[in-house]
């Protein structure tokens, strides 16, 4: 499938556009607008005169309501109230963390600098599950009323739907797309089913990339993606490598994370499953952003012949690893 070169509403999202929205906070633009790695929204980092460099985020429009950003915004604002290390929203002079301008939604927050941690060390899995777990405890007081779930149907059902029904899959592959889907989605259905776990808020994509980390540790960043769902949803993306290091990863993060709040091991028969919905999940919105122009300029690979198949061979692999018995938290691993 063509991307379709029509316009699109960030067209209008000029350079004089992004520095006139920011100067609605009352502060100065120095003229430095770098754009970051974002392509769902658009974060520029700005200079300013008074406060140094600001990121500004433009939310796509049509993403979300107002009050699912307000409502992530709320619980970021709620996580560094009680020193979390997060980055949350700036508030403007009417302290208002949302705003408007020339027709987009957009948001400052603080500019923080930092690297993509390799943790390495047992004692790096233990502070970031110190912090995951003082998220959680208060992640779990109350739940989200105006963002998502994650859920088999909206992550996997929807998401295979989607590039089914609008034409994605090769011909000569299709067959092999919907049997192993399906497959798939009916294991993963089962597995949730037969799996008893509560849904909190999460940050939702607690991937490398959004953990900041300086020389005073880790600053979680990005809750664009924050949701209800299962606490094991921001653990697992943190592990890698064969099984003995993953349940040794596994061990240290917990030995962290249950020092402020308890966890079900339950959960960690859903990892798997996780994993396969995130993946066809990503297809998906890359398949449905595909209208964008940034995107098929930032993915030249999608939608080739060869991801595809590539594609197909990793959720075969994911087929096999559903079959295996899921990670342990062996207690006596801890570091």
């Amino acid at each position: 499938m063509a991307a379709d070169n029509s316009t699109h509403p960030y067209d209008n999202l000029t350079p004089d556009t992004i520095l006139d929205a920011v100067e609605t906070y009352g502060v100065h633009c120095t003229g430095e607008l770098l754009p970051l790695n974002s392509y769902e929204n658009r974060v520029y980092r700005v200079g300013t005169e008074e406060l140094g460099p600001v990121a500004a985020k433009f939310y796509r429009p049509g993403r979300w309501s107002d009050d699912a950003i307000l409502e992530e915004h709320a619980f970021t604002l709620m996580l560094e109230q009680h020193e979390i290390p997060v980055v949350a929203p700036m508030l403007d002079d009417n302290g208002c963390s949302l705003n408007h301008f020339s027709g987009f939604r957009f948001s400052l927050f603080p500019w923080q600098p930092g690297r993509v941690p390799e943790l390495n060390r047992p004692e790096d899995f233990a502070i970031v599950g110190r912090y995951l777990g003082r998220l959680h405890a208060l992640g779990r007081t109350e739940p989200f009323r105006h963002r998502p779930t994650l859920t088999v149907e909206a992550f996997g059902i929807d998401a295979v739907a989607y590039i089914r029904e609008h034409g994605f899959i090769p011909p000569h592959l299709e067959t092999a797309y919907e049997t192993l889907t399906e497959q798939l989605l009916n294991t993963i259905g089962e597995r949730f089913a037969g799996t008893s776990v509560s849904n909190i808020r999460l940050h939702g994509d607690c991937h490398l990339s959004n953990l900041l980390w300086t020389d005073t540790g880790p600053h979680i960043v990005d809750f664009d993606d924050c949701r209800m769902g299962p606490a094991v949803q921001d653990l697992w993306m943190l592990f890698a490598g064969e099984r003995e290091e993953q349940e040794q990863q596994l061990a240290n993060v917990l030995t962290g994370y249950t020092q402020f709040c308890d966890f079900s091991t339950a959960q960690l028969a859903l990892i798997e499953s996780l994993r396969t919905l995130r993946m066809l999940h990503y297809s998906a919105w890359l398949a449905q952003r595909w209208d964008d122009p940034a995107f098929p300029f930032a993915f030249p690979w999608f939608n080739t012949t060869r991801y595809w198949e590539e594609h197909i061979l990793s959720l075969r692999e994911q087929q096999a690893a559903l079959a295996e018995p899921p990670l342990e938290f062996q207690r006596e691993l801890a570091g």
